[in-house]
């Protein structure tokens, strides 16, 4: 009996051994699993055509066997789910979430401490999730990873949309290029940044976007960074083959972690369409649910504020130019002389909260208001700042109660400097200062060198503090805007305070000498696959020399191209970032800011080539309007629209804000022209988008 027990048993190891496979709900999607001699492999087909060759998993342990070989397949389960969520906010009003599982439990001989290892695949109809998991075990209780072997091997020499891989930084412009001229690229896409880190002359972030030959789109991504370090790609050219690269900590090392855990999910996303890309949720959908239980404090929110002033170089941040150096509890600001260039006078900042309440804005965010910015940046200070002391010409109660008055929410502003103890250690005052003075949200900022010195802004470590800081403001209901901080992974839907993040190359970098026209259209298929970023469109003046003599910096933009960016640009908290005196001058434009939704049912890709152009319509949540917006790259071109996506039988009369004949981003950019329309569903519309423009149309039923 126990003879015919263990030949049941090595024909279920046999049978197991020789692969595993599960397609996506709708068959397009094909998952292989297989050891080859204890080593695991997975591939991906779409439509039968290969997306991901057999590509080795596995990881590296420091100080214990290898991760990566020795294994058998010793439980094979799968399943299907099928669900729909609503999230707090979002490109939707709910999200369908239906994949095919394949959960594998591999475990290791003796030579590798008979440990186990978990791989989960999540096949969805586009796309691909993966994680490994560490399940408890008395071999593997705490452990160090030295490295991830996870491997994405392509089927081509692709055309790729990167960014060099950093530790530090994802403030770059995107190059476009074949896998195999990204060596030969790296030196010229690596631009200066305060606080950046790069590590191979092939390696990229995530997410990464790419297009085949015969027209596959692929995006690789991950979700749900969770105390992890953050992926970044390295591409070996010779065989076209990415493997993951974590971001180590000042050590050297990549993870700490104690059984049970799991890793982040590694994300695949594909299609012959790329209106599929933007479409996709698998990121969103690979996170857990929302853990805060009540949510009505998180409100989008459309703002204005103290800051392009700033960035331009027309105010400062700093109060005075009196001291060489600031420490906080010593440095008597009482009897320092202004510089008379600051930005956060009581005086100004009214002025915005004027203006704000006039045109029916949120709030105001206000920088530089409290004391330590005049030696803030590069001098590796710990207590760089506090978050409750402001600068003697600002009136923080006075400018609170006059908002109050006003109807007008408050926008914190928290710079760390990147001191991250400094920041951590007040974090609880400053959370309670702020809900004392009826702040309900902050910008965070995470610029220049981590301190302590040596750690990473991705590394383990920094994606914990960030968490941390998003939970503990949960615990006060505040809402958290980061920027610099790691590039978001779908933690959105687990805690919707993370309203926004930057992370990527904002509007700021027009005042640094200026990003690519094709900038915006590159952003929405690599940066916000993991959520909404605070761009800060609205320039309307495009010479920064107008607003600082000294900058001879230009928006690489037109009118129509920033007003097109609150539709395609998705983020539940909009900035009408530039200065009010500017928005004077074109009411008329400034009108579709006024109008244009924060929170949406439903939105429809109508067209878009990475790089090339984007048309996306919207249909706020709420009221039934609809908007639309087109931004568009480097070459002038006419847009064919079908508005089939309206409800049949209904009327409506449409706005449409867009560039002239003769409008250009470098030469005419404030050429626009605002034409009003009927329309229904079956109505079709041919508009010219500009080189660096596009257009922005608003669309209401008529009663």
């Amino acid at each position: 009996m126990k003879k015919l027990v263990n030949i049941i048993l090595l024909f279920s190891l046999s049978f197991l051994a020789m692969g595993q496979q599960i397609s996506s709900p709708n068959g397009e999607l094909q998952l292989d699993f297989e050891l080859k001699e204890g080593v695991p492999y997975y591939s991906l087909n779409y439509k039968n055509k290969p997306i991901i060759l057999p590509s080795k998993l596995g990881l590296e342990l420091k100080g214990k066997s290898d991760f990566t070989s020795g294994f058998v397949i010793s439980n094979a389960d799968k399943r299907e789910f099928d669900e729909t969520w609503e999230p707090v906010w979002g490109e939707e009003k709910s999200i369908r979430n239906h994949y095919n599982e394949m959960t594998l439990t591999l475990h290791q001989d003796a030579e590798h401490d008979h440990r186990t290892l978990v791989i989960r695949f999540r096949l969805f109809d586009d796309g691909l999730g993966f994680r490994y998991e560490f399940p408890s075990q008395p071999n593997l209780a705490h452990f160090i990873i030295s490295d991830e072997k996870t491997q994405f091997a392509m089927a081509g020499d692709h055309t790729a949309f990167w960014i060099p891989g950093d530790y530090d930084t994802q403030e770059y412009d995107y190059v476009e290029s074949k896998l195999s001229e990204i060596r030969t690229l790296m030196t010229q896409a690596i631009t200066a940044n305060v606080s950046q880190t790069s590590f191979s002359p092939t390696g990229v972030q995530t997410s990464l976007m790419m297009k085949t030959k015969d027209g596959l789109y692929i995006n690789l991504h991950e979700a749900a960074l969770i105390d992890y370090a953050t992926m970044h790609l390295n591409l070996d050219d010779e065989k076209m083959i990415f493997e993951s690269w974590l971001t180590p900590n000042a050590n050297g090392d990549k993870v700490y972690l104690q059984s049970p855990s799991v890793s982040p999910w590694r994300t695949i996303i594909v299609s012959d369409d790329a209106r599929d890309i933007l479409a996709s949720r698998i990121t969103y959908n690979l996170n857990e649910p929302n853990k805060i239980e009540d949510t009505s404090w998180i409100k989008p929110m459309k703002y204005v504020g103290v800051w392009w002033e700033m960035i331009t170089g027309k105010s400062s941040w700093a109060y005075t130019d009196e001291f060489p150096a600031v420490k906080l509890g010593v440095t008597d600001y009482s009897k320092a002389k202004p510089n008379g260039k600051h930005g956060a006078t009581t005086a100004n900042v009214k002025r915005y909260i004027d203006f704000a309440a006039e045109h029916g804005f949120d709030g105001v965010l206000v920088e530089g208001w409290n004391i330590g910015w005049e030696d803030w940046f590069g001098n590796a200070k710990d207590y760089v700042f506090d978050f409750v002391t402001p600068y003697p010409d600002f009136d923080l109660e006075g400018v609170r109660d006059y908002a109050k008055v006003k109807g007008v929410e408050m926008i914190m502003h928290h710079e760390t400097s990147s001191s991250v103890r400094n920041y951590e250690r007040q974090i609880d005052k400053a959370y309670q200062f702020m809900k004392d003075n009826g702040y309900n949200a902050v910008k965070s900022g995470y610029v220049g060198t981590i301190l302590p010195f040596g750690d990473n802004h991705y590394s383990q470590w920094q994606v914990n503090h960030y968490q941390y800081a998003i939970e503990k403001a949960a615990e006060y209901q505040i809402m958290v805007n980061a920027h610099e901080a790691v590039r978001p992974t779908g933690i959105g839907r687990t805690f919707p305070n993370l309203i926004a993040n930057e992370s990527a190359r904002g509007t700021e970098y027009q005042a640094f000498g200026g990003s690519k026209p094709n900038h915006v259209t590159v952003l929405p298929f690599t940066r916000q696959i993991g959520g909404p970023m605070d761009y800060t469109p609205g320039i309307f003046e495009m010479d920064v020399s107008k607003l600082n003599p000294d900058n001879n910096s230009w928006v690489n933009s037109t009118i129509a191209n920033q007003l097109a960016l609150y539709v395609t640009m998705y983020s539940p908290l909009q900035m009408a970032a530039d200065l009010p005196e500017n928005y004077e001058r074109f009411m008329d434009a400034f009108q579709f800011i006024k109008d244009v939704g924060l929170d949406w049912e439903k939105s429809v890709y109508l067209e878009a080539e990475p790089g090339y152009y984007l048309t996306i319509a919207r249909k706020e949540k709420g009221t039934g309007n609809w908007f639309l917006g087109n931004v568009n790259g480097n070459e002038g071109r006419t847009v064919e629209i079908k508005f089939d996506f309206l409800e049949a039988g209904k009327k409506y009369e449409a706005i449409i804000y867009s560039d002239t004949k003769d409008a250009h981003y470098r030469n005419n950019p404030q050429a626009y022209e605002i034409k009003k329309i009927k329309l229904t569903s079956k109505s079709k519309l041919s508009q010219y988008s500009a080189p660096g423009g596009g257009f922005a149309i608003s669309i209401m039923e008529v009663q």
